[in-house]
């Protein structure tokens, strides 16, 4: 039976065994983020060695995202058997192995698979820490999922700063940053017992838990799953429709429901907010490099600013969201990334530190907020409907916002150049690409570089005019989100207000804080 309960215990309530599991879980996300920051770091470094087209670098970007799901997906259905620990191994050795084939890539092909791997790793990661933190901090979810998240600025901010740190040093070096926090969290989650989910606990069988995800949740998943790995081993469209139908349809015919209605719209808000945060963060550093080279700085920084406030304002999430609720503070956040967005595209000079501290705050809660609505409303799905939530934002974005973003720079900054100088344009335009956008005609950087300083000077201009149109372009997805939270609030205020639910009693919270009562999985 669910009941509603307000009375939260604190984490100092927890035993040593919990509390070292929490930062080893935390240490865990810095590791993802480590990877994440050093791409934006040395994206360009990669353009010049190998000659990558700016869609070409966005899709590097998106395949260190939309493999993500796969693992977190895939290791949701099946994590409460295998147990947590197992899969926190599967996750250290692809942060391992991908940071080798990384270093000794040579081209495209060889990246594109060494980011694939380090994204499964990723995936794995957040298919074990969510759930745990949540079990872990059942009446207070939201707070500590922020807080949790935390680690994923944080890793930002320092791994940011030490590639930076780094200067010209070549990008292999850089790259080898991930194993810092990857032998850390391998370190500390040696001999951790990982507590029975919640869902588990009270008592929930395995088919209700697939049953809140339902038809239509698995048809948003394995559609876009099915999607990325169509475009990758390139199988044509009806193959690709053939395997979604199959798959959906056998998932379909043992759970015969299409899911919780809310969940599924969940699901879809996912797609605009992962594009607005980490599809914007997949870049920002390159959107705002030419102003920000005006200034004698490292567009890296803008990251940096941005994931700092981030990092702070997580570890302080609970009396805001316990002043404004988890839908307040999303819609709120909402209107000030697209406000911040906007302003972006504007700024120059000193108006990018204020248009940075505008996007900042409003990306800050997004992703954490999300996950704890869905955990609050949706215990039953345990592990899945959470780490779904999360494989959802990730696809999107691997799917559509890295790529996206690349794609509305090479289009605008050829059109552009087109209109402005016809014959400069004939020179240095590449032969026609394809992506999930369809064709188009990347401008060749090692020709733009071969030109006289004033034509490259010209062209260099209008490509930094193209970098703030896409930042203005993503400002139309937060606006969007904004609509949704209003409809959900509205929806909310109709049903009594919004309240978490509890599957679990005070009593067995407090078996599983002491480690009563838990299967744990053990390395």
């Amino acid at each position: 039976m669910d009941e509603f309960i307000s009375d939260v215990p604190p984490m100092d309530k927890a035993g040593r065994d919990e509390k070292l599991l929490f930062w080893a879980c935390f240490i865990a996300l810095i590791a993802t983020a480590f990877g994440f920051v050093v791409r934006t770091q040395i994206i360009a470094d990669w353009g010049r060695e190998f000659s990558l087209s700016k869609t070409e670098q966005g899709q590097i970007f998106g395949v260190g995202l939309w493999p993500f799901s796969i693992s977190i997906v895939l290791f949701s259905l099946i994590i409460d058997k295998i147990g947590y620990g197992k899969a926190m191994v599967f996750a250290f050795l692809c942060h391992v192995v991908s940071a080798y084939l990384t270093i000794t890539a040579t081209g495209y092909k060889s990246l594109y698979w060494a980011t694939f791997v380090v994204a499964l790793g990723n995936g794995t990661v957040e298919a074990v820490i969510n759930p745990v933190v949540a079990t872990l901090f059942a009446r207070e979810k939201t707070k500590w999922l922020n807080m949790l998240h935390a680690g994923w600025p944080g890793g930002l901010v320092l791994g940011g700063i030490l590639a930076m740190a780094m200067g010209s040093t070549n990008w292999r070096f850089k790259v080898a940053l991930l194993f810092i926090p990857v032998i850390a969290y391998g370190i500390m989650m040696i001999g951790r017992k990982f507590p029975v989910n919640e869902r588990v606990a009270a008592g929930v069988s395995y088919k209700p838990m697939l049953q809140q995800v339902g038809i239509l949740g698995a048809a948003i998943v394995v559609g876009l799953i099915v999607r990325e790995l169509g475009n990758t081993f390139e199988l044509n469209t009806g193959v690709q429709v053939a395997i979604s139908v199959v798959l959906v349809a056998a998932y379909g015919a043992y759970v015969r429901t299409l899911g919780q209605p809310l969940f599924i719209f969940l699901l879809l808000i996912m797609v605009p907010l992962a594009t607005t945060e980490l599809g914007t963060d997949s870049w920002i550093g390159d959107l705002m490099g030419p102003e920000m080279e005006r200034l004698g700085l490292n567009g890296g920084w803008v990251l940096i600013y941005t994931s700092t406030i981030m990092l702070i304002l997580r570890f302080f999430a609970g009396p805001i969201v316990h002043k404004l609720s988890p839908l307040g503070l999303l819609a709120g956040s909402a209107l000030v990334a697209a406000c911040g967005l906007m302003f972006l595209s504007k700024a120059t000079g000193g108006a990018i530190l204020a248009a940075a501290t505008l996007y900042g705050f409003g990306k800050t809660f997004f992703w954490p907020t999300m996950l704890g609505v869905v955990a609050e409303q949706f215990p039953k799905g345990g592990a899945l409907t959470l780490n779904t939530t999360g494989g959802v934002g990730m696809l999107a974005v691997g799917v559509i916002g890295a790529a996206l973003l690349g794609n509305i720079q090479d289009k605008e900054a050829g059109r552009e150049l087109k209109v402005q100088n016809p014959e400069v344009y004939a020179s240095v335009v590449d032969a026609p690409k394809s992506s999930v956008f369809g064709k188009y005609q990347p401008l060749d950087q090692k020709k733009i570089d071969n030109l006289p300083e004033e034509k490259k000077g010209q062209i260099e201009s209008i490509q930094g005019l193209a970098k703030k149109r896409a930042l203005a372009t993503v400002a139309i997805f937060p606006c969007i989100m904004f609509v949704c939270y209003l409809a959900l609030i509205v929806y909310f205020k109709s049903q009594g207000g919004y309240q978490p639910k509890i599957l679990i009693s005070e009593k067995e919270e407090a078996l599983l804080m002491m480690g009563g009562a838990v299967g744990p999985a053990e390395l």
